[in-house]
């Protein structure tokens, strides 16, 4: 891939979950980085190369893409109010103020924006999900998720810039959110605890490593794509049964399974995956 150095990439959420993968990935290439997070302190022994902005976007200053660097990308992760999906914050705060700071960077200047999407903008439709499909959010976080798309789409419109919207389905790994799935296997094992609670877990879903998500989020960075919706997926279905098995053959930890003592969620249907064929196709082309 041939970028023009120095590339300068600004990411919000630099201190998340996702964020601090994304920071390590874009390490690894000649790009200048600018972390953006509330609070500097949650990036310290990180040992990053590039620079920490201190921001709230929800307390945008007229100034924002000039106190990032005036960045060629923006990778923007930033969101907040989760794990609770059915809050309503998403849509009465959350996503007004979000558009007010992307639209704030693409009036200054912004070429290129890469913002996280989620799998919960297509709702309760089933099987392999294409980008192509009329999306149905079915609770307040995918709803706001997919309005913001639509709002930067219109303002696409009238001030042209790179958009491309990354839709998440699953993800593991360390330094995941105590209330997901894996932590929540591994602090029963260093409990001593012998008996995990899990739903019934034949439901089926698209999980990757987060690893695997920040090089794909990077990759389409670096490339400035202006694709709209892509899933960022593995486009392989598998029971979170099975899922929950191999991290316990993996990770040589003994535990039994007490299937079925947690509803399946209401939110979600039963088994639904991404295809990726969209992002396939635009990673073998770099």
């Amino acid at each position: 891939m041939n970028l023009k150095f120095p590339l300068k990439i600004a990411v919000t959420g630099a201190s998340g979950f996702i964020g601090r993968y994304v920071l390590e990935e874009l390490e690894r290439h000649q790009v200048e980085v600018v972390a953006v997070t509330r609070d500097a302190t949650r990036l310290a022994g990180l040992g990053m190369a590039g620079r920490i902005v201190e921001m709230d976007i929800a307390a945008l200053g007229a100034n924002c893409f000039d106190r990032l660097g005036r960045p060629d990308v923006l990778i923007h992760l930033a969101w907040d109010g989760l794990p609770n999906y059915k809050s309503l914050h998403h849509f009465e705060t959350e996503l007004p103020r979000q558009f007010r700071f992307l639209k704030a960077m693409v009036e200054a200047g912004l070429p290129s924006l890469l913002v996280t999407g989620t799998c919960f903008e297509y709702g309760m439709q089933s099987g392999p999900l294409v980008e192509e499909l009329v999306t149905l959010p079915g609770n307040p976080y995918g709803y706001a998720k997919d309005a913001l798309r639509r709002q930067l789409e219109f303002l696409k419109s009238v001030k042209p810039f790179n958009l491309t919207w990354a839709r998440l389905f699953y993800m593991y790994g360390e330094g995941q959110p105590k209330h997901s799935l894996y932590p929540q296997l591994k602090d029963a094992v260093l409990r001593g605890e012998r008996v995990f609670n899990m739903s019934g877990g034949e439901q089926l879903r698209d999980y990757l490593p987060v690893e695997d998500v920040a090089r794909q989020i990077a990759r389409l960075a670096l490339a400035k794509c202006n694709v709209g919706p892509i899933n960022i997926c593995s486009g392989k279905p598998v029971s979170v049964r099975k899922l929950v098995e191999q991290w316990l053959l993996e990770n040589n930890w003994e535990m039994e399974l007490n299937l079925g003592y947690y509803p399946y969620p209401d939110y979600e249907p039963l088994a639904f995956w991404g295809d990726r064929h969209r992002l396939d196709s635009i990673l073998e082309e770099q």
